[in-house]
């Protein structure tokens, strides 16, 4: 058990930015492994926006322009909050898949720029975990 982090897009439009049931056409195209930085920076706009979920876990984030040019802004100057956590582990580097050959700056970055084009076709994207 651990800290299981996912993007996807949809054409659904959830009416709210957070708290919305998952969307039946869900697309996955990102996840993560243990990044708790970066999902303690969603749980921050997740409470910014509203969000009811004490714990931050099994819950939808809906993720705009202006908030990956906020995350992108974060990434770049180093600036995802140091967190740890029973589930979490500690503020690393984080665990990239098998696949990846880059750093986590890279991952988080390719990201952002798989985001921006769901987002450019005119579907929703959002951000969940299970922890």
């Amino acid at each position: 058990m651990g800290l299981d982090m996912f993007a996807f897009a949809t054409s659904h439009e959830p009416g709210e930015p957070v708290d919305f049931a998952d969307p039946k056409d869900s697309r996955l195209f990102h996840q993560w492994r243990a990044h708790p930085d970066l999902h303690c920076w969603m749980e921050t706009l997740y409470d910014a926006k509203g969000g009811n979920d004490m714990e931050f876990n099994c819950v939808n984030l809906e993720l705009s322009s202006a908030d990956l040019d906020c995350l992108e802004a974060a990434i770049l100057a180093n600036d995802l909050p140091d967190t740890e956590g029973p589930f979490f582990g500690e503020s690393d580097d984080g665990e990239l898949d098998d696949a990846s050959d880059g750093s986590q700056l890279d991952d988080d970055l390719a990201f952002i720029t798989k985001a921006r084009d769901y987002l450019a076709r005119g579907l929703t994207v959002y951000y969940t975990c299970w922890w």
